[in-house]
């Protein structure tokens, strides 16, 4: 094979492996999941029902940015979250898998964490800002994530101090862990800065693995 036909079957290669999407739970075992371990986080002064609903297998969420805090002693900003009880971990291999979907009127709003970090509250968090999913403030992970269903997997290697985001089955972005002792799954929607004034996410099959 000459040095330009070499090229090119690299090319071609990774050309392949950028649009074949993969399963990042092989290896995982699914564990129980049913309406016991999720615990819904709103503003304090309202009814669930009020924030949150459950209609045809979608969990949908929404919170305003004049909302009060979950708890009277929080000086948190408003959220209203689907908060995994039952699973808490501080070792091992963990992952979170979501179908979510955030319209185009939410930006500055944190839609999916996991919780634990020193000194820091968290280990990660994906919000919007204005149609783009990203780690934090930066960096993007995926541009137009507006109004259109996509297939959230997170996975935390606490051992490894690893983290990877996999969205539609295409890694989107890995980093280090943020140290902590104890660390949960949260998804919805957890007002950040420059927050619009509705925020909302959907999720549906949400789904918890721990690696074999």
């Amino acid at each position: 094979m000459n040095f330009q036909l070499l090229v090119s079957f690299c090319l071609v290669l990774l050309y392949v492996q950028h649009i074949v999407a993969v399963d990042p739970t092989a290896g995982f075992t699914s564990l129980p999941l049913d309406e016991s371990n999720f615990d819904i986080q709103r503003p304090y002064n309202v009814r669930v029902d009020q924030r949150y609903s459950y209609v045809n297998g979608v969990h949908k969420m929404w919170v305003y940015k004049t909302d009060k805090p979950h708890s009277p002693d929080s000086h948190t900003n408003p959220r209203t979250e689907i908060r995994i009880q039952g699973y808490d971990f501080s070792s091992g291999v963990w992952q979170f898998e979501g179908y979510g979907y955030v319209p185009k009127v939410t930006s500055g709003a944190c839609i999916m964490q996991i919780f634990g970090g020193s000194p820091h509250a968290t280990t990660l968090m994906l919000r919007t800002y204005k149609g783009s999913l990203s780690y934090y403030r930066n960096p993007t992970l995926v541009h137009n994530i507006y109004n259109r269903w996509f297939r959230l997997n997170a996975i935390y290697d606490v051992d490894a101090n690893k983290v990877q985001v996999y969205i539609n089955g295409h890694l989107k972005f890995e980093t280090t862990g943020r140290g902590g002792d104890s660390h949960f799954f949260k998804c919805g929607v957890y007002a950040q800065d420059d927050d619009s004034h509705y925020l909302e996410s959907r999720w549906k099959n949400i789904k918890i693995f721990k690696k074999n």
